[in-house]
């Protein structure tokens, strides 16, 4: 049996893809990658350039994609198994085997489709909002809107950032008054992605005093009075739905708080873990697609009387990109087995890793940024234009910036994952 599996391109896959020797892969996970693999290059791969021009992707491929066990993967299949029903895993791998490599090969190789809109249509509500249902939602909870969500019916997405409140999230001011049964929430949410169709919105939201120990989270429905939308154009992602939304004197059923009142700020800080896990696989796969994209142009393109890829200048960018593809990777593959091995529930506080999260994050970030900058420059004009071999690049070139910024920015991130990973280290020093 051949162990060998994708590209011949150099560091366009992960190692373990092409090495036997790798104890953290075993069949299940190679089903699933040749699964997923398959699926994307079928359903989902040739239609990216249409879905992004229109804007969304059909209504019908997200259906079929939850169906398929997607929607469930990415929202944790072995703490949601009683939830699922007739939604069969893709590679059929069983619920009670999913571990975190498995997650880690869904987000990396549907981010294979080269497109980050695409990508986050698909199910980026889901993967950064719904996992705080999973663990801070009560069983009520969890039974009414966890089987919609697996089976394709409806869809969430996460308010956290408003117009004048970005990473200082323990400043924002849209506001719930608790009335009766009811809280009623007045403010707005920007930026929100998948805020133009999503049915759900769990926001964060101010119910107590100022600061951190003020705030809390409510599964908002959108479908109600008082809700307004309005799609925000950005430079890329234009099927990723980003949206503002404003509440004016909505009112949320108080059955709809997530967790303990007041408690939110906690609860998000602690979500961000696998978020920012989540963003890194994608940006590393978005990198690889960049350095393909460009080797195989390099290999036909004539310069000065012979191919691109014979001059060493464009081997040495190739070779910048793939170090830090490879290394940043590895990163992330410790911090996975590192989730693994801990036990670690997406969205719950494990110590030791929120400080490798951030930096995990900003190293795929900045693999990801060169990636696209390096691409460029070989392709030169045919990677700055939407058509033709270059046209995936370009597209990143564009979906790239929201990656660097959004989960919290590099500037925000290196920093806290010093003081965070100071903390941990005094913890870990302690233990026994």
């Amino acid at each position: 049996m051949s162990y060998f599996f994708g590209s011949t391109v150099p560091f366009a896959e992960p190692l373990w893809y092409s090495r036997p020797e790798n104890f953290r892969y075993n069949e299940s996970h190679r089903r699933l990658r040749e699964s997923v693999r398959g699926y994307i290059e079928a359903e989902i791969m040739p239609f990216c350039t249409q879905w992004e021009a229109d804007g969304e992707v059909p209504s019908h491929v997200l259906k079929r994609h939850a169906a398929l066990g997607y929607a469930a993967a990415l929202i944790n299949p072995s703490a949601v198994k009683e939830h699922m029903h007739d939604v069969r895993l893709p590679g059929d791998v069983p619920p009670r085997e999913w571990d975190e490599f498995h997650g880690l090969i869904v987000a990396d190789e549907v981010a294979r489709c080269g497109s980050l809109g695409v990508l986050w249509a698909l199910g980026c509500g889901t993967a950064i909002a719904c996992p705080i249902l999973v663990n801070y939602g009560t069983e009520e909870q969890k039974a009414k809107f966890l089987p919609p969500v697996i089976h394709g019916e409806s869809r969430f997405c996460l308010g956290i950032t408003e117009p004048e409140v970005g990473s200082d999230i323990a400043n924002l001011v849209t506001r719930a008054e608790q009335e009766g049964n009811y809280f009623i929430v007045n403010g707005t949410k920007k930026w929100v992605t998948n805020g133009t169709f999503a049915d759900y919105c769990i926001a964060a939201v101010r119910t107590g005093q100022a600061g951190r120990t003020g705030i809390s989270l409510l599964n908002i429905p959108l479908d109600v009075a008082g809700v307004s939308r309005e799609k925000i154009e950005s430079s890329g992602v234009a099927s990723g739905g980003t949206a503002s939304i404003t509440f004016d004197n909505v009112q949320v059923p108080v059955e709809n708080l997530l967790g303990e009142k007041n408690k939110g700020f906690y609860m998000l800080m602690s979500s961000f873990d696998h978020h920012r896990s989540w963003i890194a696989a994608n940006c590393l796969r978005l990198a690889r697609v960049c350095l393909e994209d460009a080797y195989q142009y390099a290999l036909t393109r004539q310069t000065f009387g012979k191919p691109l890829i014979n001059h060493q200048t464009i081997r040495l960018k190739l070779a910048n990109i793939g170090i830090q593809i490879t290394s940043s990777y590895a990163l992330l593959e410790s911090l996975t087995e590192m989730r693994q091995n801990l036990s670690v529930k997406m969205g719950q506080v494990h110590r030791g890793i929120g400080g490798l999260c951030a930096i995990t994050k900003v190293a795929a970030a900045r693999t990801f940024e060169l990636a696209v900058r390096e691409s460029q420059q070989i392709m030169g004009a045919s990677a700055y234009t939407r058509t033709g071999p270059g046209l995936r690049v370009e597209r990143l070139s564009r979906d790239m910036r929201v990656l660097v910024i959004g989960g919290g920015s590099e500037e925000i991130l290196s920093e806290m994952s010093v003081v965070q990973e100071q903390k941990d280290l005094n913890r870990c020093k302690s233990c026994p």
